[in-house]
């Protein structure tokens, strides 16, 4: 193979932003400690998982609180895109797992931003297969 293109580059470069977030997001997810998995969204996140959206890291809290324990979270980064200098956008395909009942995949579309504290998801929406 040759020598990598400049929108090779860039879409390394985009997954990795994307890695930072979710890595810290899947850790949080396996861990069940909602707090942390609202600390990877930015203060005023909107998040849609599978029940009505919200607005803020309180809303992603809740929502993971209420997650049963022992789900864990894999994903596969499909797609990337840099929508601006600061933001990047993910399309991933996401299996829940859990203890007691069968696999839960889904798409998941997130939205990373850039920030001096570090990478945050500032969007996140997940549409459930079939």
């Amino acid at each position: 193979m040759g020598e990598p293109t400049d929108a090779q580059d860039r879409n390394a470069a985009d997954e990795a932003v994307l890695r930072d977030v979710l890595d810290r997001w899947k850790s949080a997810v396996d861990a069940h400690e909602p707090e942390r998995v609202a600390a990877v969204f930015t203060e005023d996140a909107i998040f849609q998982g599978l029940h009505p959206y919200s607005v803020g890291r309180r809303g992603v809290a809740d929502y993971y609180a209420s997650q049963p324990l022992g789900m864990k979270a894999g994903y596969q980064v499909l797609e990337t895109r840099r929508l601006a200098p600061d933001l990047v956008l993910g399309y991933l395909a996401v299996e829940f797992t859990y203890t007691d009942r069968e696999p839960l995949p889904v798409f998941l579309a997130v939205i990373a931003v850039s920030a001096p504290e570090g990478n945050r998801i500032t969007h996140y929406q997940v549409s459930k297969l079939g």
